[in-house]
C-alpha cells in the first residue's frame, strides 16, 4: 500500500499544482493583452489535470476496499496524507508562478502566430527549450494587501472555504463508503452533495468577482502589476483551503454517511 500511496500523492500534487498555475495563464494574458487566448490555454491545464484525476480517483477508491478486509488499516491518516500532498502541490505552484507567467506569456504569443496547439507544439525545437532557463525566476515572499484592487477579506475567505470543500469532496465521499459499509456504494457516489456546495458559492460569489478583477487589469495598466499581487493571494487562499480541509474531512464524511442513510 505504501508504493500506491507514494504515486497516489504525486498526483494529487500534479493536479493541485496544474490547477493552481490557471492563475500564471490569465496574468500571463492579461499582461500581453490576450486575454481570449490565453483562456484557450487553460484548456491543457484542465487536460492535465483531469487526466492524472483520472488515474488517482481509483487508486484512492482502493485504500477504502483494502480497510474493508483489513480493519487495522489507517485508512483515515492514508487520506490526511493524500490531502498535504494537494497542499504541497499548491506550495509549488506558488513557487513557480512567477516563472510560468513568462514562460506562459512566450507560449501565447507563438500560439498567436502558430494558430493552433499542435502546430505551436511541432514548432518547438530543443533550442528554444535550453532558453527557457531564462524565463526562471525566484518567487517573492512578500505578502500583499487585501485591499488591491479594492478586494474585500471575505472574497479570500470565500476562497479558502471554497478550496476545502473541493478538497475534501471525493475523499470524504470514499471515507463515507467506509464508514457506512452497507451504503458503500451510494456513499462513493456523494461526492456532489460536497462539491455541488462549492460550485454554487464559485458560481455565484467567485467567478464574477474574479472576472471583474481581470476586466479592471486588461482595461487598467496601472493595476497590471497589482493583478499579479493578487493571484498570489488567491493561490494563498488555496493553500489554506487544502489545510482547512483537514479539519472538514471527518465532518463531512460523517454528513454523508448520514445522508446517504436517510436517501
Amino acid at each position: 500500500m505504501t508504493n500506491s500511496l507514494i504515486v497516489v500523492c504525486l498526483l494529487t500534487m500534479v493536479i493541485h499544482t496544474a490547477e493552481t498555475l490557471s492563475y500564471s495563464v490569465r496574468f500571463a494574458g492579461v499582461k500581453l493583452n490576450k486575454i481570449a487566448i490565453a483562456l484557450s490555454l487553460t484548456g491543457i491545464i484542465v487536460l492535465v489535470s483531469r487526466t492524472a484525476n483520472m488515474i488517482q480517483a481509483p487508486l484512492t477508491a482502493k485504500f477504502v476496499d483494502f480497510a474493508k478486509t483489513h480493519p487495522e488499516f489507517p485508512l483515515i491518516n492514508y487520506l490526511r496524507i493524500i490531502m498535504l500532498a494537494s497542499s504541497l502541490g499548491t506550495l509549488i505552484a506558488i513557487a513557480i508562478f512567477p516563472t510560468f507567467v513568462g514562460l506562459f506569456g512566450r507560449v501565447i504569443s507563438k500560439l498567436e502566430v502558430e494558430g493552433s496547439i499542435p502546430k505551436l507544439l511541432t514548432s518547438v525545437t530543443i533550442g528554444q527549450l535550453k532558453n527557457t532557463r531564462k524565463y526562471i525566476k525566484k518567487p517573492k515572499m512578500k505578502l500583499p494587501s487585501f485591499r488591491y484592487l479594492g478586494i474585500p477579506k471575505r472574497f479570500i475567505i470565500m476562497n479558502i472555504f471554497v478550496t476545502a470543500f473541493y478538497t475534501v469532496g471525493v475523499l470524504s465521499s470514499l471515507y463515507a463508503a467506509h464508514l457506512s459499509p452497507e451504503f458503500s456504494t451510494t456513499a462513493s457516489q456523494a461526492s456532489g452533495l460536497i462539491n455541488g456546495l462549492a460550485t454554487i458559492l464559485l458560481t455565484i460569489f467567485i467567478d464574477p468577482q474574479l472576472g471583474i478583477i481581470t476586466h479592471k487589469a486588461t482595461e487598467h495598466l496601472e493595476y497590471r502589476d497589482q493583478l499579479g499581487k493578487i493571484y498570489v493571494l488567491l493561490m494563498g487562499a488555496r493553500f489554506l483551503g487544502t489545510l482547512l480541509g483537514q479539519l472538514v474531512l471527518e465532518p463531512a464524511s460523517y454528513f454523508i454517511s448520514w445522508l446517504v442513510q436517510l436517501i
